[in-house]
């Protein structure tokens, strides 16, 4: 397994050299703020186990919970706003960064050493959820700017490189989150993964910041500009359309809760073999992003929504 990853992240600097990118100080900081990401992923089965077995949840008050701690998910664009119009001494990203990574690790202490009652796990996954989110809207933009001063061709190549990133923490966290679940427990996982937040705060002092920041009437007709922009956005088709897909995508209900109460307790599946499941379905995210960039780079988003193939095809 060692070996596999070992030849992932050689390969996605193999990739990176290819493409004609110098994987310079910034890029891999943004690659390590994804990677952590993918990384929280140490503590997924040990959230779900810890609502089920320490807290009593049903896998209707499990959906409800998860359901409210993915609303700071729904406002993401607003931490962005925020930053750029709100700089936190003196830098625009880098503070807010560090201030989520602090925010996510404290979270997860209070989950490993203080949590003991529903309210109390949902507001303290909610704060890991805002944290989170917060950082990748500053991670977020950090690739859009990075992303202008490359090709228009390269674009999608780097937002490959970022879910590369993810997907490489996702497959190292996958099978040990189950492994270190069934020897120590969920709360020994949540102290664990309070450390993974403090990649963010590492990787934030060498992303590239603009210090400054506007007083506040010029701060108010700033985001003025901006909702006046966004709306203008919202009224071309090319916008409206991907962003009503997302919606739908997203509004469309899941049996995850139902499911993973239907693994543990009919089929009797434990943490160290649904960690196996979940490094299974990590390899085949990674091995998505590599078939996206060698084969599907060049080909139209429509056919890929609609399922229509392109002739001659767009990989030939």
């Amino acid at each position: 397994m060692e070996g596999l990853i070992f030849l992932n992240i050689v390969r996605v600097n193999i990739q990176a050299a290819r493409w004609g990118w110098v994987l310079d100080r910034e890029l891999a900081a943004i690659a390590l703020v994804y990677f952590g990401q993918g990384a929280l992923g140490l503590a997924q089965l040990a959230v779900s186990f810890f609502l089920k077995d320490e807290l009593g949840l049903s896998p209707s008050e499990t959906a409800g919970l998860l359901g409210i701690v993915m609303l700071p998910w729904t406002v993401k664009p607003l931490y962005g706003l925020v930053s750029d119009s709100l700089p936190l001494w003196g830098y625009r990203r880098r503070s807010y960064m560090v201030v989520s990574s602090l925010l996510g690790a404290s979270a997860w202490l209070w989950l490993a050493l203080g949590v003991h009652s529903p309210t109390q796990a949902t507001v303290a996954i909610a704060l890991t959820s805002l944290a989170v989110a917060c950082s990748d809207a500053i991670a977020d933009a950090a690739v859009v700017e990075r992303a202008r001063r490359e090709a228009a061709a390269d674009a999608g190549a780097l937002q490959s490189f970022t879910w590369a990133a993810v997907s490489v923490g996702t497959i190292l966290s996958a099978y040990l989150g189950g492994v270190l679940l069934e020897r120590l427990g969920s709360r020994t996982v949540f102290a664990i993964t309070a450390a993974l937040p403090l990649l963010t705060a590492i990787a934030a002092f060498a992303i590239a910041d603009k210090p400054g920041g506007a007083a506040l009437p010029g701060l108010l007709t700033g985001w003025q500009a901006q909702g006046r922009k966004l709306q203008q956005a919202f009224t071309r088709k090319e916008i409206l359309l991907p962003a009503v897909f997302l919606f739908l995508w997203q509004a469309t209900p899941t049996a995850d809760s139902a499911f993973f109460f239907f693994t543990t307790n009919e089929l009797h599946f434990n943490p160290e073999f649904l960690g196996t499941v979940r490094l299974v379905t990590s390899v085949a995210g990674l091995l998505g992003v590599w078939l996206f960039q060698r084969y599907l780079r060049g080909c139209p988003f429509g056919g890929f929504l609609c399922g229509r193939p392109s002739y001659p095809p767009c990989w030939a």
